[in-house]
């Protein structure tokens, strides 16, 4: 992990918002906050967090090759946001949390008053982001709550302890830091940060049901040598593709992965959605590989994006009425 480029990444101004009072590890990472003067967009103790169309690139990776578990995701950040709202009460350690529902951020929101030594309280969220589709529902909730409590009682929450906590919990994405990453979600480890997304747009469509991530994660076998390989290979592309900015070779990165996860976990419509993209001229697929999503990729800046966007949902439309549009979080405005 390079520290400055994950500050050079917070520091666009897309990004800034989501970070305040949350630092990287690393004697330089408190200098984002602490040069920075300008206002977020954010008050009080509000603060959000992305959550990712599924993953660009999910697999594990060949035995040794990283330091311990192989099981690997790469982030494909989305502008929908998880929001909390934390509200201190002075003597308890308990939290309340709203929805009630939302029992592992109420976790989440104990376990680091806690370990900060201050007060529980009241948490609200809410969220933009559908649950158990594989949009990291869970992890934006975490992340949000962990930078909530921290805005409000002003306190530097170290990134490190973020992570510790979010793998008490569950496995989860890498929706703490800005851009792409590539993320170890079992262990809670940041692997490399790949850079900025360029403006893609997602048509998504939801298969229906949902998925809870530590049963997903139980239920997953370990996966031949040649696939390890394969995986290895592909994360080594998008080591290349993403700084560049190479749509092309995002798309085939996100549709390799479709196939490959295709033989673990079946998505019904893949070969539907293959076949409109291939129709369309679109970049490729991407999935939600511990959910219920599937899209279709598009790249937003080329000339000819609206014909393809109107003729992406043409197609999709037989098999799915009514198909959403989703953008990615980039360091373009």
């Amino acid at each position: 992990m390079s520290t400055a480029e994950l500050i050079k990444a917070a520091a666009d101004e897309v990004w800034i918002p989501y970070m305040y009072h949350q630092t990287f590890d690393g004697a330089d990472a408190a200098q984002i906050i602490d040069e920075d003067t300008r206002q977020p967009r954010v008050h009080s103790s509000d603060a959000l967090c992305c959550g990712t169309f599924g993953e660009l690139l999910q697999g594990q990776l060949p035995v040794g090759c990283v330091p311990r578990d192989p099981h690997f995701l790469v982030t494909m950040p989305i502008a929908l946001f998880a929001r909390a709202h934390f509200i201190p009460i002075a003597g308890t350690r308990s939290v309340a949390v709203y929805p009630a529902h939302k029992v592992k951020a109420k976790r989440l929101a104990e376990n680091l008053v806690f370990k900060l030594g201050v007060s529980g309280g009241i948490l609200f969220l809410q969220s933009e982001l559908p649950e158990g589709k594989g949009l990291a529902s869970s992890s934006a909730d975490l992340v949000a709550t962990a930078r909530s409590v921290a805005r409000c009682l002003r306190r530097r929450v170290q990134t490190s302890l973020i992570e510790k906590l979010m793998a008490e919990i569950e496995p989860s994405d890498g929706v703490m830091y800005p851009g792409v990453v590539a993320y170890q979600q079992r262990t809670c480890s940041l692997l490399s940060f790949l850079g900025q997304m360029p403006p893609l747009a997602i048509v998504g469509i939801d298969e229906g049901g949902t998925v809870e991530t530590v049963d997903y994660d139980k239920r997953r076998g370990e996966i031949s040598a040649s696939h390890r390989a394969e995986y290895q290979e592909l994360l080594d592309s998008a080591r290349i593709a993403i700084p560049r900015g190479d749509t092309a070779a995002i798309g085939r990165i996100a549709t390799a992965s479709a196939l490959l996860h295709q033989e673990r976990a079946q998505k019904k419509h893949l070969n539907s959605m293959l076949k409109a993209s291939e129709a369309t001229g679109a970049l490729g697929v991407i999935v939600a590989h511990s959910g219920t999503m599937i899209g279709i990729l598009l790249d937003r800046t080329a000339a000819d994006f609206p014909r393809k966007l109107r003729s992406v949902l043409a197609h999709v439309s037989p098999f799915d009425n009514s198909p959403k549009i989703y953008l990615t979080m980039t360091g373009c405005q």
